[in-house]
């Protein structure tokens, strides 16, 4: 099975997505299609051995449309492609515009009082004025011809889109044009001076005109707005260094980016970006990752230290080891994945997509019927071809096309905007629908690395000097608890002192001599086996585990010296986040393979209602299921390490931290901040992104079921209501600016809360 991704050019609405789609789908090996209005792309998977891609770019042109490889090696393509389209837009716009003003001043200009040059006056100069308008209207034709190119050929292939209803309005109306001068010209000839002065006043060059001009206007409008949309992939993409500076045969060299290999050295400078994944060899910086997580503090980065492309080195020099290049950086997989997102389809497109199908159809039949039946009614041929041309103008569905995809592009680029990474427009869906948050402890609501959180130590003794006998001790350990202590001793500036004799004991703890002394350090049982009273500090003890921390006696031969506890601390953001999920109505579930009476204290330090503690990691899963078995639509939120399972399994797997390998893989959104705050602004984003969708399909609807009964002269009968051609080519363009716009107002979506 192959998925490769195709750019077309040529789709103006959701009808012309749609036929594409039908078409490659019922190509033999053919097993999924998507493609995108949008962004002009669309992604195939098929069978090599039975299909090819030259086979399925040979369909997309029978279908009436111009298709080619996506070329991979320049990932902003699909950018060019909108801002290609801007371009074009603007100019057939302005050609249009350019033409048609003398041709409404000519047509036009003496009905409204204006003056009028003599030639085009009077029934003796009829034939002047009716070719002047057919000559103005040839060049506003010329240049969108694109219309008709794809209109006709799509209404041949027996699927008409909205190309074919603008193609046979305005066609239809440069015909009759055409006929009426004719007319003209039979009734110069012969005196007929009646028959001149009718189809004088009975030609339809200007709604032809106005009708292909107000419909680029649309277009143009549509394409600026869709480049506003393209911004975020935009700004990820300009963070990408062309260039990076590496060390071959002992010498700095600047390459291209492309060129640079796995385990590489790669010299980065102060104020440079970081041009791949790498690891700190040499040197420290204050870095900038603002780019990636959306947090505007530097962080810093010192040997050993992982560092991501497309950060910024604020200060110092830096030797890096590249870990991951090209394609495989975290920045190129961002890119990846918001570009997948907003090319994929919500759930609900699918029904856009659906009644597009057979919309353009019933909507020319609408418009035949309803010009015969004016006709057999006894009313000229002039007011059925007004009513045929206004439906078929006026049901145009761009409104219909644009409900989704744009709001779907603007909330997924709002997302990788604050450092939340939504791999596909159906995550984005469901996530409104979330009623069950399950929660990891460590590393989710936790920092995940132990701290130091209490020292307790005995009169005779200081803090410091406590601190500096457990540094001591625990240099040469192992064990989990003994970074937390050294990183303590570090910061308080701590001089460790030397040992001998070490030793560990397991189960219990370890035991050293400093300065021909003997000290321990480890739990009650091994202060149990050196035969010391504990008293007073097994109360202390159990006081600190019942609040979730891990106790560490320090003795030596003679008394206990002191406790200092260790617990993997809750981050700052977490019990704000919880408030906000619970404020939702969310259900709040923590799922841990932790101890129960270390979770239980976790739970009750965030007010947590439901725990379910002790838990392998291959049960997690399982616990999901129960959740789902209740009816109820979970997400899962872990670190996507040791939560995999239970991430594909919820309705919507949250992975928390920087970007995982198996993160990216496991989940359906990414929180690159490593904050649970974003999971809140998650579920905000995706309730604000619906209710836009959802707006934008009523209003596109509401406009149709009005619209189209309004332009076949239904209210004509009772209150003398019609719709002239051209003001249904300024309803139906104002209708698909009308739901852009309205989809863009999520450009202004704000997280409530982020530090």
């Amino acid at each position: 099975m192959q998925t490769q991704k195709f750019d077309i050019i040529g789709m103006t609405c959701s009808a012309c997505a749609a036929h594409i789609e039908k078409n490659v789908k019922n190509l033999k090996g053919v097993k999924s299609v998507s493609v995108n209005l949008l962004t002009k792309n669309m992604s195939v998977s098929f069978e090599e051995n039975i299909t090819s891609a030259e086979a399925i770019i040979e369909t997309v042109t029978k279908s009436g449309y111009t298709a080619f490889l996506h070329n991979t090696e320049k990932k902003d393509i699909s950018v060019d492609h909108v801002k290609q389209e801007q371009k074009e837009m603007r100019k057939r716009w302005w050609i249009s515009f350019a033409f048609l003003i003398p041709l409404l001043y000519i047509s036009m200009g003496d009905m409204i009082g204006l003056p009028m040059i003599p030639v085009f006056k009077g029934t003796e100069n009829a034939l002047i004025f009716a070719l002047s308008q057919f000559l103005l209207t040839l060049p506003i034709v010329y240049v969108n011809r694109i219309y008709f190119e794809n209109g006709f050929k799509t209404l041949l292939n027996g699927n008409p889109n909205m190309n074919s209803l603008i193609a046979i309005g305005s066609f239809a109306a440069i015909v009759y044009g055409i006929y009426a001068i004719f007319r003209i010209g039979y009734g110069l000839g012969h005196g007929e001076i009646e028959i001149v002065h009718t189809f004088a006043h009975s030609l339809y060059f200007e709604s032809a005109a106005t009708i292909l001009t107000l419909v680029t206007l649309g277009k143009y409008l549509e394409a600026k707005s869709k480049n506003r949309t393209s911004q975020s992939i935009t700004k990820l993409m300009d963070l990408k260094p062309k260039t990076a500076i590496v060390i071959r045969n002992g010498n700095e060299e600047e390459i291209n980016i492309d060129d640079v290999q796995l385990g590489e050295m790669v010299i980065v400078k102060p104020g440079q970006q970081i041009p791949v994944d790498g690891k700190i060899e040499n040197g420290s910086a204050s870095i900038d990752e603002s780019a990636l997580t959306g947090e505007s503090i530097p962080v810093f980065r010192q040997k050993g230290d992982i560092v991501l492309s497309g950060s910024i080195n604020k200060s110092g020099y830096l030797e890096i080891a590249a870990t991951k290049v090209g394609e495989d950086t975290t920045l190129s997989q961002i890119i990846t994945l918001v570009e997948e997102a907003a090319n994929s389809k919500a759930p609900i497109s699918k029904l856009a997509d659906k009644i597009s199908r057979y919309f353009v159809p019933i909507v020319i039949c609408i418009s035949v019927i309803s010009s015969i039946i004016w006709l057999i009614a006894g009313y000229s041929f002039e007011f059925a071809l007004s009513i045929g041309i206004s439906v078929l103008v006026i049901s145009c569905p761009c409104a219909l096309g644009l409900a989704t995809p744009v709001a779907i592009m603007v909330g997924t680029g709002k997302g990788a905007q604050h450092g939340i990474l939504i791999k596909s427009a159906e995550a984005l869906e469901i996530a409104h629908k979330i009623n069950t948050v399950v929660l990891d402890k460590t590393g989710t609501v936790t920092e995940g690395k132990p701290e130091v959180t209490d020292i307790i130590c005995e009169s005779s003794i200081s803090e410091n000097q406590l601190l500096g006998i457990a540094a001591a001790l625990e240099k040469q350990s192992e064990h989990p608890l003994s970074e937390a202590i050294l990183k303590k001793s570090q910061e308080k500036e701590i001089q460790i002192i030397g040992t001998e004799n070490f030793h560990s004991i397991p189960g219990q703890g370890i035991s050293a001599q400093i300065k021909g002394e003997h000290f321990y350090a480890g739990n009650i049982k091994l202060i149990q086996q050196i035969g010391l009273v504990a008293n007073k500090w097994e109360t202390i003890s159990d006081n600190l585990a019942q609040e979730g921390k891990t106790p560490l006696f320090i003795a030596n031969d003679r008394n206990i010296l002191g406790i200092i506890a260790v617990a993997d601390v809750l981050k700052s953001t977490s019990k704000r986040a919880i408030e906000q999920l619970k404020n939702m109505k969310m259900e709040i579930v923590l799922l841990t393979g932790d101890h129960y009476k270390t979770a239980a204290a976790i739970q009750s330090q965030l007010n947590i209602p439901t725990l379910i503690a002790e838990v392998l990691p291959q049960d997690k899963e399982k616990e999901i299921i129960r959740l789902q078995e209740e009816e109820k639509t979970v997400a899962m939120i872990g670190d996507g390490i040791n939560d995999a399972p239970a991430l594909v399994r919820a309705n919507l797997g949250i992975a928390i931290g920087a970007g995982t390998d198996i993160a990216i893989e496991s989940a359906d959104v990414v929180l690159m901040r490593n904050n649970l705050l974003d999971a809140a602004t998650l579920f905000r984003l995706s309730k604000a992104v619906m209710r836009n969708i959802k707006q934008n399909l009523f209003w596109a609807f509401f406009y149709n079921s009005l619209g189209i009964p309004l332009a076949a002269g239904v209210f004509y009968i009772f209150l003398g209501w019609t719709l002239n051609p051209m003001f249904a080519a300024a309803a139906m363009g104002l209708s698909s600016i009308t739901v852009v716009l309205n989809a863009l107002r999520l450009i202004r979506f704000k997280p409530v809360d982020n530090h």
